[in-house]
């Protein structure tokens, strides 16, 4: 195995499959299956999920609303994705953790970086879900900052395109895809991988990042493999 431990982030969107919004079961399933068939050959894997299936806080306040009380509510998109989540890995056989930033204890545990160690050394797949658990955060400065709190050997991000493109692949055909890439430059060149916050904390921290599409089914497990899938992130050498 190439990495004892890492955090994979799934967009909301990525369990929509061909839908506009909510849950596709089916989707749900292969990627149940396919985190379980990784954690079954002994890597320990945490989970970031975010809520833009349901809803974007971000986007409501565009529309009028107060951005804290948008952002509450995008928190518990992701604790709802969560939980369809821990429902599909439990029933592909694969035991399975939610931990909320935010205190909810009838529905999963509060969020504690020991606990959530402890989790993943005992097999467990661990779902951090309410982001930071603090307005004006995405989840993928969540991701980042679990992905640091828990030591995990790499921060894998799952998306809807192949990696990170000099530009955007969908409307200018003749993007580069990068097969690696610094965080400086990524930054410096705006290419949209993750939101500054989350990418400055994974520079700063040395957490490498590898960009993937999710779509292509078998790709975590290639990744986990060794092979060179998708864009690696990291810091300048």
């Amino acid at each position: 195995m190439m990495y004892k431990r890492i955090l994979l982030k799934l967009s909301g969107e990525a369990l929509m499959g061909q839908g506009t919004h909510g849950i596709d079961p089916q989707v749900l399933q292969r990627l149940a299956q396919e985190i379980h068939t990784v954690v079954s050959s002994g890597v320990q894997l945490g989970l970031v999920i975010g809520g833009g299936n349901i809803l974007r806080g971000a986007g409501l306040a565009s529309q009028g609303m107060n951005r804290v009380s948008g952002d509450h509510m995008g928190m518990l998109a992701t604790v709802i994705n969560a939980l369809a989540m821990q429902d599909a890995l439990e029933q592909a056989g694969t035991p399975c953790r939610v931990m909320s930033a935010l205190t909810m204890n009838q529905v999963c545990e509060s969020y504690t970086s020991r606990d959530a160690i402890r989790y993943l050394q005992q097999g467990c797949v661990v779902i951090f879900a309410a982001g930071t658990g603090n307005p004006f955060f995405t989840t993928d400065s969540a991701a980042s900052l679990r992905a640091i709190e828990i030591n995990a050997d790499i921060m894998l991000k799952a998306t809807k395109v192949d990696g990170v493109y000099s530009a955007d692949p969908v409307t200018h055909p003749d993007a580069i895809l990068y097969q690696r890439i610094s965080y400086e430059a990524a930054l410096a060149e705006k290419l949209g991988v993750m939101d500054a916050t989350a990418l400055v904390l994974c520079s700063e921290h040395d957490m490498p990042l590898r960009v993937f599409n999710v779509f292509e089914t078998g790709q975590l497990g290639r990744i986990v493999d060794g092979q060179d899938v998708g864009t690696l992130v990291q810091r300048e050498n």
